[in-house]
């Protein structure tokens, strides 16, 4: 339960800014629910599609002048610099940032397009880098220290057929994280990674094969409870405020010792 909903003081500083890259969606817009939940009182939601960004930013509990809707591309490095202006003009500041935005993309290492190789690591490890590359700066420039949170997956740690390209970028976006966390330190910027496990967000309607269940199933419901009893102990799939709670853990003070650490989260998937 969020701070505000149990009546405990907030876990985060009102005046705070966040960032989440990936927010139109999935565990992006659930981790932006749960901060504002728990006391941030700014944030900045990077994502490509304008549409479902507008109607988050549109639904949350914030002034209209606290929220900062930048639609681009995250491995665009030019949007990335504007996105930096924007937000010093708008807030003068950035307390934490989620690094949320990926693409999925399943083929075997010997069939798989060079192109779609390229996709998948252009958004998921790119993507991240220059997420830090925009939030480092920025949270030192304020002089307060801060937190940001790499959304890696288990797939960097489980090898699995068919997941080469997906799994390569989630292992090289830990280490990237790692590298962040030690290079962050003197400005008291920590910096770890997540690893969740199944999750029931919209990446899984870009792969073919959910595609396969559901209509072998009847339903998105069905589909995630049969992927779930394949191969994961507990029985279920994260829902994303679950995972959303762990990120909001990570960038609040319970965790001010944490750094360079990599959270799984998978029920138990990786065993």
């Amino acid at each position: 339960m969020s701070a505000l909903l149990s009546g405990e003081t907030v876990t985060f500083d009102r005046a705070s800014v966040a960032l989440v890259s990936g927010a139109a969606s999935g565990i992006g817009d659930a981790t932006v629910r749960r901060l504002i939940a728990d006391g941030v009182g700014g944030v900045v939601l990077v994502d490509r599609d304008h549409e479902k960004l507008a109607r988050v930013g549109s639904a949350l509990s914030l002034p209209a002048a606290r929220v900062q809707l930048c639609v681009h591309d995250v491995a665009d490095e030019n949007a990335w610099v504007e996105t930096a202006r924007e937000v010093q003009t708008r807030f003068g500041r950035l307390d934490y940032a989620v690094a949320n935005a990926g693409v999925s993309d399943a083929g075997t290492i010997a069939e798989f397009p060079f192109e779609r190789w390229r996709r998948v690591l252009s958004v998921n490890l790119d993507g991240v880098f220059l997420t830090l590359k925009t939030a480092m700066p920025l949270i030192k420039a304020g002089g307060r220290g801060g937190a940001i949170v790499v959304v890696s997956s288990v797939s960097g740690v489980k090898a699995e057929p068919g997941v080469g390209a997906y799994g390569a970028s989630k292992a090289a976006a830990v280490q990237l994280a790692k590298v962040a966390a030690k290079e962050g330190a003197p400005d008291r910027i920590r910096v770890n990674a997540i690893l969740p496990g199944g999750v029931e967000t919209p990446i899984w309607r870009e792969m073919p094969f959910f595609q396969d269940l559901i209509a072998q199933h009847g339903s998105e419901a069905a589909a995630f409870a049969v992927m779930a009893k394949m191969a994961t102990p507990l029985g279920r799939y994260a829902r994303a405020d679950e995972i959303a709670a762990q990120i909001a853990h990570l960038l609040s003070d319970d965790s001010d010792l944490v750094t360079g650490a990599a959270l799984v989260i998978d029920g138990g998937y990786s065993l």
